[in-house]
């Protein structure tokens, strides 16, 4: 073993994480849905939300057998709602192809869906004890760090040096431990901003630290200005406090989820919203952003109370009424949710 995973390892005996709810039990499927809600997340938020997951759909089994609507409302809030669909079709296909498993050999195991290289490793060395390294974000941090490379990580030969350097790190034995020691320390200590150095078993070897370039390293990519855009969303509410959702398509962000009808302006929002419904006022809400990682959205809500529908909604399986009891059992973009929970009471006729 190297010295630098018999630091690693001896430091989280003392002080890793071994109370996580994915890490017991430690089983296949437990993992899994943790490293695919870990991508882009971190783990406080993720906790309240795999532990709801795994109460509904505890297995393999139940989850390939579960429809969209539920791995969506389930996952509603969690964002990068392209993981969660990746991890159901993924489920189908172990059932179809896999006798209800994830298989153990690595390239069946990155062949599926939403896991690529990292995540396989991290599976298999977590569930199984097989030695395959990873590589998440905080594993390429601690080891940009402590080697000084020198390149944003998503560079092709800087990439190819950190799996170089994750394959040498990664020991034979306690291979699952390791694994979670080293994405803890990256998590906890080698940090994106203000290092913890001094609480680092690393320190004494690593370049950052030696040659004072924390702040530096992993060398951020180049920053570039994200675009606005804008949009108006509809809520239409009819007499019995029912809101019209609309399913969106399947490209574009908030794929496949329930939301509410969009428009471009304030005369297009009349034109959509006469379209879906007979309406007779409208009371602006107040607007606000959201920020997706490629482009910020400016949202203006736009209130119609006491709408009635039209006989076209009955027939579109992607446009529905639906009572606020209903809604937390749909898959809904975590900015459209809350803006639904706080509505005013309908203004009395």
């Amino acid at each position: 073993m190297s010295s630098f995973a018999s630091a690693l390892l001896a430091w989280f005996d003392h002080h890793g994480r071994h109370d996580l709810p994915w890490q017991h039990p430690r089983d296949a499927y437990r993992v899994w849905l943790s490293e695919i809600m870990l991508q882009q997340t971190q783990v406080v938020t993720v906790i309240p939300y795999f532990q709801r997951f795994v109460q509904q759909l505890p297995t393999l089994h139940d989850l390939a057998a579960a429809d969209e609507d539920t791995v969506l409302a389930l996952w509603s809030g969690l964002g990068y709602y392209r993981r969660a669909r990746f991890l159901h079709r993924a489920a189908q296909a172990c059932v179809e192809q896999h006798a209800g498993e994830l298989p153990r050999d690595f390239d069946a195991l990155a062949a599926l869906p939403g896991i690529g290289r990292s995540t396989a490793g991290a599976i298999l060395a977590q569930a199984y004890g097989l030695r395959f390294p990873i590589l998440d974000g905080n594993v390429k941090r601690v080891l940009t760090r402590y080697h000084g490379i020198v390149g944003h990580p998503s560079e092709r030969e800087v990439e190819k040096q950190l799996w170089q350097r994750a394959e040498a790190h990664t020991p034979a034995e306690r291979t699952a431990d390791y694994t979670q020691a080293i994405m803890d320390l990256g998590a906890t200590i080698c940090v994106r901003t203000r290092p913890l150095c001094a609480m680092c078993p690393m320190q004494t070897d690593c370049v950052a630290h030696r040659d004072n370039l924390t702040a530096q390293l992993p060398t951020p990519k180049p920053g570039k200005t994200i675009p606005t855009r804008s949009t108006t969303m509809l809520i239409l509410r009819d007499s019995d406090g029912r809101v019209l959702l609309q399913r969106r398509g399947p490209q574009g962000v908030w794929s496949g989820l329930w939301s509410l009808p969009e428009a471009d302006g304030t005369d297009d929002a009349w034109r959509e919203a006469q379209r879906h419904a007979r309406i007779d006022d409208a009371q602006s809400l107040t607007p606000f952003v959201h920020v997706f990682s490629h482009y910020r959205l400016q949202i203006q809500p736009l209130l119609f109370d006491g709408a009635t529908t039209v006989s076209a909604i009955a027939d579109n399986a992607d446009l529905r009424w639906y009572a606020t009891t209903e809604l937390p059992k749909l898959g809904l973009p975590a900015p459209v949710r809350s803006l639904l929970m706080a509505l005013p009471e309908p203004t009395a006729s």
